[in-house]
């Protein structure tokens, strides 16, 4: 098994294979990019939305809890293939890239929007009461109190789902996405073996996850020690 594996390594790594498989590494890391970064920005203003105060938040708070939810416990590979079908619907003309694109940045604002939305419930509402004792507005009140504590109960959850979704955009390539997956897939049905295929798209995933997560670690500990000062 090893010899074949070892045999089998040149004929594996040649240069078209080697620029196939970075053309798939580079779909999933702007996949998972844009929808995160995306996901971050839409995200945090449905938080600052839903919880919003005054009569017309009020009007606001329904639909973007609905959007939420709907986004947030619909499977990814659900979603995907209603997005997919909505576009065939109004006959708009596509790429499937931009599909997989639409449908992570639904899902990644869902999500993150929650975890916004908890860590604004995390400060104590005697701080919100003392900034509005202070003739803050809402927003001022989000900038100079609430934003500042709550960073330390937002972002380890984020840098979470931020690798979870790194994952997710395997599903992707069930719309025929050139991703990671795909191309696994593409080079295993070529005759190459699932062990060296698969053992080599594990360690793509794992080059694009490892300095997420490490980045992250180090985000945490410095928040911490902001803290604790």
């Amino acid at each position: 098994m090893l010899n074949n594996l070892i045999q089998e390594l040149p004929e594996f790594f040649t240069y078209y294979n080697i620029l196939f498989l970075l053309q798939a590494l580079l779909t999933t890391f702007l996949l998972s990019a844009l929808g995160c970064i995306v996901g971050s920005v839409l995200g945090f203003a449905l938080a600052v939305g839903r919880n919003a105060t005054g009569k017309m938040s009020y009007l606001l708070r329904i639909p973007l809890a609905t959007f939420t939810e709907i986004f947030r416990r619909v499977p990814f590979l659900v979603t995907l293939m209603l997005v997919f079908f909505v576009f065939q619907i109004l006959d708009f003309k596509l790429s499937m890239f931009s599909v997989a694109l639409v449908t992570v940045c639904l899902i990644g604002t869902a999500f993150i929007s929650e975890i916004v939305r908890s860590g604004f419930e995390s400060v104590h509402q005697n701080q919100w009461d003392a900034a509005f004792a202070m003739n803050f507005s809402y927003l001022q009140a989000l900038r100079f109190v609430i934003i500042p504590q709550a960073w330390k109960v937002i972002l380890p959850p984020i840098f979470s789902f931020f690798i979870l979704f790194i994952k997710d955009t395997a599903l992707a390539s069930q719309i025929g996405v050139l991703e990671l997956t795909y191309a696994g897939k593409v080079m295993n049905n070529k005759g190459f073996s699932a062990t060296l295929v698969f053992g080599t798209i594990l360690i793509m995933y794992f080059m694009l996850s490892y300095p997420l997560a490490r980045f992250g670690q180090r985000l945490e500990k410095r928040l911490a020690t902001t803290g604790n000062r």
